[in-house]
C-alpha cells in the first residue's frame, strides 16, 4: 500500500485539515520530554504552504526501540558474512525502485518540507543515480588491499569490516538524498542503518525503509526510529551501535559528536556553512549571478552548501548587483522555490535580515515585508532576499541564514577576498569565478579555507566525490571510497 495514499495529493492548494485532526491539540516538544516516559505522544506532519496537518505517527515506546535495535543486531550478524560484492548487487535494484516511485516520494516532500515537486523528484532520481554509481564502483573499494610483506612473513593486507550498527540523524532539508547517501554505502559496506529522520520527515524514512524492505536483504537491516531528541542518546549508547553519523546544525553537531567520543564511538557530522562565492573582476559577470541566485534559492535557501555570502571586487559589484536583482526577479514561487520549512525558521530568517539591516546592510529585493502569494495558506513564506554592502561584524556575515538571502561584501583586491571569505569559523564549501583558471584553481586548492571549492560553478555534491568540511563544518566524509569507508574497521592483517 503506498505510504501517502491517505494523504492530501494537491499540496499547492490551500486545504482544510484532515477530519479529526484539526481538533487534536498536540503537545509541544519541550511536553514531549516529560510525557515520553508516561504516555503516548505524536508528532503532527504539517505541510508548511497550506497548514494542513495531513499525517501523525506515534513514537515508538523504548522497550520497542530496544526490541528493533535487537533485531537489526541479528539482521547484521547475518548481512556482514555475505561477502562484499553480493551485497553490492543486492542493493542494486534499489535504484530502479526509486525511478519507479519518484514522483510518489516527491510529493511526499513537497507536504513535509515545502519543497516544490519538481525539485522533489530531482532529489529522488539523484538518489537513484547514487544507487547505481556505488552498484559499479562499492565492491572495488571494499577489496583489501594489499601491502608489502612484513620480514619474516608471506603476506600482509589490510582488509575492510562492518563496525555493525550505525545510528543516522538525518535532516529535512533532502529527506530522500541524505538518507541515501549516508546509508547506501554504510549498508554495501556491511553494517546496518537504525534511522532518525527529523520529526517532520518520518514519512521519508519510512518510504526508504518500505523500499529496502524489497530487496534481499535480511529482515530488519534498515530501520526507521520514531523518536523525539532525548532518545538518540539513549540509542548511541545502547552498546551494540558502534557509530552515528548526524548532518544537522552546528550546535546538534557538536552535542553528538561529543556525546559519541565520551563513549569512543565513531561519529561523521557533517554541520553548517557561511559559504563564501569569490567574484573575481575578470570573471564571466552573468555566468557568477546566475550560478549565486540559483544555487542560493534553490531548495529556498535551505542547503549547506548555499552561498551564504557573494564577496565581490569592487570594480565589478555594481555590475554583479544588476544581474543578480534580473536573475532573482524571474524566480517563480511553486517552482523555482517553496516556503520555509516552518513558521519558526521564516520568523528565525525575517530577524536575521532585519538585524542585518539594523546593522548597516541595505535591502536591494524581497526583505521579511513582501506579502505571501494568494494561493499559500501557511506561515512560512519567505521570498528570495539580496543585501547588499554587508560587513564582517553583520549578522548576515556572521551567522548562517538558512533561507533565501543572498549576502554582497565588497572586497578591494583579490587578497581582500580571500581574507573575508575565510573570515568565518565554517569551511563547508566555496567558488571562485574568474576568466583566469590557473589562478581560480590555485586560490581553490590553496587559500579558500574549504571541505569543497568549485571554479566557475556553484558547487553540489555527487557521489564521486567526498563531501564534507573543515572547521566548524564538520567531521569525516561521505560519498566516494571515503564516505563509504568511514564505518568500517581497517583491520591489518599479517600472516606467516
Amino acid at each position: 500500500t503506498s505510504l501517502v495514499s491517505s494523504f492530501t495529493m494537491n499540496s499547492l492548494r490551500c486545504a482544510k485539515p484532515l477530519a479529526g485532526l484539526a481538533r487534536q491539540r498536540f503537545p509541544r516538544r519541550a511536553a514531549l520530554v516529560a510525557a515520553r516516559n508516561t504516555a503516548t505522544y505524536m508528532f503532527p506532519q504539517i505541510n508548511p504552504r497550506t497548514g494542513e496537518t495531513f499525517q501523525v505517527y506515534e513514537a515508538m515506546s523504548d522497550e520497542k526501540v530496544k526490541q528493533i535495535i535487537q533485531k537489526t543486531q541479528n539482521a547484521f550478524q547475518e548481512w556482514r558474512q555475505i561477502p562484499a560484492a553480493q551485497r553490492v548487487k543486492r542493493l542494486a535494484p534499489l535504484a530502479e525502485l526509486l525511478r519507479q516511485r519518484a514522483d510518489e516520494a516527491a510529493e511526499l516532500m513537497c507536504q513535509e518540507m515545502g519543497k516544490p515537486v519538481a525539485q522533489g523528484k530531482a532529489e529522488v532520481l539523484k538518489c537513484a543515480y547514487l544507487v547505481d554509481w556505488y552498484a559499479k564502483h562499492g565492491a572495488e573499494f571494499l577489496k583489501d588491499t594489499e601491502y608489502p610483506a612484513l620480514p619474516g612473513f608471506s603476506k600482509s593486507f589490510v582488509t575492510y569490516q562492518p563496525l555493525g550498527l550505525i545510528l543516522a540523524i538525518m535532516p529535512w532539508n533532502f529527506p530522500m538524498w541524505q538518507v541515501i547517501r549516508m546509508g547506501i554505502p554504510t549498508l554495501m559496506a556491511g553494517n546496518a542503518v537504525l534511522l532518525k529522520h527529523a520529526h517532520n520527515c518520518f514519512g521519508s524514512g519510512l518510504f526508504c525503509e518500505e523500499l529496502l524492505k524489497q530487496l534481499e536483504l535480511p529482515e530488519g537491516l534498515f530501520r526507521s526510529l520514531i523518536v523525539d531528541v532525548p532518545e538518540i542518546h539513549q540509542v548511541l549508547e545502547h552498546p551494540l551501535v558502534q557509530g552515528v553519523a548526524l548532518t544537522g546544525s552546528e550546535v546538534a553537531g557538536r552535542a553528538v559528536a561529543a556525546k559519541a567520543g565520551s563513549l569512543l564511538k565513531k561519529a561523521v557530522v557533517e554541520l553548517g556553512g557561511s559559504d563564501a562565492y569569490a567574484i573575481l573582476a575578470d570573471c564571466d559577470l552573468a555566468q557568477a549571478a546566475a550560478a549565486v541566485v540559483d544555487a542560493r534559492v534553490a531548495n529556498s535557501g535551505q542547503t549547506c552548501i548555499a552561498p551564504k555570502r557573494v564577496i565581490v571586487e569592487k570594480q565589478v559589484k555594481a555590475a554583479f548587483e544588476e544581474l543578480v536583482l534580473e536573475r532573482v526577479k524571474a524566480k517563480q514561487y511553486g517552482v523555482d522555490y517553496g516556503p520555509l520549512v516552518h513558521p519558526i525558521g521564516r520568523d528565525q530568517v525575517a530577524k536575521q535580515v532585519r538585524d542585518s539591516m539594523a546593522e548597516g546592510a541595505r535591502l536591494l529585493h524581497g526583505g521579511p515585508e513582501v506579502a505571501k502569494p494568494s494561493d499559500d495558506c501557511g506561515k512560512s513564506f519567505f521570498p528570495p532576499t539580496v543585501l547588499t554592502d554587508v560587513q564582517p561584524g553583520m549578522t548576515c556575515f556572521e551567522h548562517e541564514i538558512f533561507g533565501p538571502v543572498i549576502a554582497i561584501i565588497e572586497a578591494e583586491d583579490e587578497a581582500d577576498v580571500i581574507r573575508l571569505a575565510n573570515q568565518t569559523k565554517y569551511g563547508l564549501a566555496g567558488a571562485v569565478f574568474t576568466r583566469d583558471l590557473e589562478k581560480g584553481q590555485r586560490m581553490a586548492v590553496k587559500d579558500l579555507e574549504a571541505g569543497m571549492c568549485f571554479v566557475n560553478d556553484f558547487v553540489r555534491s555527487d557521489p564521486s566525490l567526498p563531501f564534507g568540511g573543515v572547521k566548524a563544518s564538520g567531521l569525516g566524509r561521505e560519498c566516494a571510497a571515503f564516505g563509504m569507508l568511514e564505518f568500517v574497521n581497517v583491520k591489518t592483517i599479517c600472516v606467516k
